[in-house]
Order: C-alpha cells, then structure tokens, then sequence
C-alpha cells in the first residue's frame, strides 16, 4: 500500500507544477521581487515591483491589469519585462476594495473581481496610477522615464492615462479601446502603440474612430493587429491549449514590445 501511494504522489506533484507554469516563473526568478504599499490622500495601492539585474537606472513600466485584478499571469509579465531589463510596476487597482478592505486575492472569485472592477470610479484608477508613476520616477534605480501599458480593461486605462498625464514616455495598449473625446486625445503627449487581435471585432470595431482623432490631433498612434487572434492573446497564447494565432500572436506582439521599449 505504501508503495502505491509514493507511486501516486511521484505522479502528481509533476503534474500540480505543470497545471500553474507562471506561479513557478514567478517563484523561480533570479530577479528582485517586492510588493509596496503607496499611499496618497488616506488611499493605499498595493503593488508588485520587479527589479531587473543591470548596473544603470532603468526605464519603468507600469502594467495595468484585465479586468480580472492583478493576476499571476501580470505579474509574471512584470517579470518578464524586468528580465529584458526594465524596472516594472504592477499596482492593484482593487487595492482597499475586497471584502474587509483587501485587494484582487481576497476576492471569493474572478467575477467578484471583475464586479468591482466596473465600479471603480474613474478618478481614482487615474489617481492610483498617478501614485504609482510619482513612485516609480523617484527610485533610485529609475532613470526617470515612465512607460504605461495595459491589458484588456487595463488596456483601455493605459490610452485614458495618456489623456491624463503628460509625462509619459509612452502607452502600450494590448486590446483596449480608446478614447471618443477629441478634447481628451488631444492633451495626449505621448506615442500610444496598439495591440490588437484578428478575431475581436468589439475592440476592433473602436479602431477606426480612435485612428482618426489621433490622426486629427496630430498625434501618434501605431498599431497591429495579429490575423486569427482573439482577444487577450497576450495571456491565452500561454497556455497549452492555445491556438496557433493566439501563439504567434503573443510571440509577435512581445518581439514588437520590446523593440519599441528599446526607443525610449
């Protein structure tokens, strides 16, 4: 009998590792890894920081979330981007707005989280990313340039946050829509580079409108959009039952990234 049961447990355990692959990146990188509370006006965001290995002060980008909250999966692209040698930000949005005042993890599932999303107030998602850039820029290990990219909702955050901050070195928006306000385009400083799925015709239905008031207001906007895949390929293009052009799609889309980081 005790044979058996160390046969089953050598079974397993290999295949409990494979079932969260990006858990195990995350507890298996070399990298600096720390969560910060930043605080401002009485409010607390909670945020994940990845620091990457090199001798200069780095760019920083801060990853803003789907609609989901602060998943492993961000994370893990927080730790990916520090790998290629990035300090990165990825702040929960849902920070103080769990049940007793907890965050994304203290949620009982993913459509209460994605409940409360829809009820944040706009004001304080900028005012949380405001926090969160300041933060970034005064590091040590920072060079003062400040990225913003989103997923999803966090996509469509990431192209309001130009809207709003001035400052920005750049926004990278992976399927999200944008703005309908030529006043609000217009305040926009920064290059905002699309993301953007074949076979996501409700996000992809928006680009047109957004393409031609950035194109109005004289202002950047480059995109891509990956033929066959669907929305949220960034994060569905790894797992293992992905498709092909969710794959390609995300191997593309990173290669891109990070080319365009490179020009900052």
């Amino acid at each position: 009998m005790r044979f058996w049961i160390f046969t089953l447990l050598l079974l397993t355990v290999p295949f409990v590792r494979a079932q969260d692959p990006i858990r195990e990146r995350l507890e298996r990188s070399p990298r600096h890894q720390e969560w910060v509370a930043i605080t401002y006006d009485g409010r607390t965001v909670h945020t994940f920081v990845v620091y990457p290995e090199r001798d200069t002060p780095a760019t920083a980008v801060v990853l803003i979330h789907e609609n989901r909250g602060l998943s492993d999966w961000v994370r893990s692209v927080a730790d990916r981007l520090a790998e290629a040698g990035y300090l990165a930000l990825a702040p929960d949005l849902l920070s103080g707005m769990a049940p007793g005042g907890g965050r994304t993890a203290d949620f009982p599932g993913e459509d209460a989280a994605r409940e409360a999303i829809y009820r944040l107030p706009l004001e304080q998602v900028m005012a949380d990313l405001d926090a969160v850039v300041d933060y970034a820029r005064n590091l040590p290990a920072a060079n003062g340039k400040v990225a913003v990219a989103g997923f999803c909702w966090g996509g469509a955050q990431a192209f309001r946050f130009a809207t709003h901050r001035p400052d920005l070195a750049a926004a990278f928006v992976f399927y999200g829509t944008g703005p309908d306000d030529p006043e609000a385009v217009a305040r926009i400083q920064c290059p905002v580079y699309g993301f953007y799925g074949g076979n996501d015709a409700r996000v992809n239905a928006t680009i047109p409108r957004t393409d031609s008031l950035m194109r109005a207001a004289g202002k950047t906007f480059v995109y891509e959009i990956y033929e066959g895949a669907g929305h949220a390929f960034m994060r569905r293009g790894e797992t293992a039952d992905t498709t092909d052009a969710n794959r390609r799609a995300r191997d593309t889309a990173w290669q891109r990234w990070l080319r365009l980081l490179q020009t900052l």
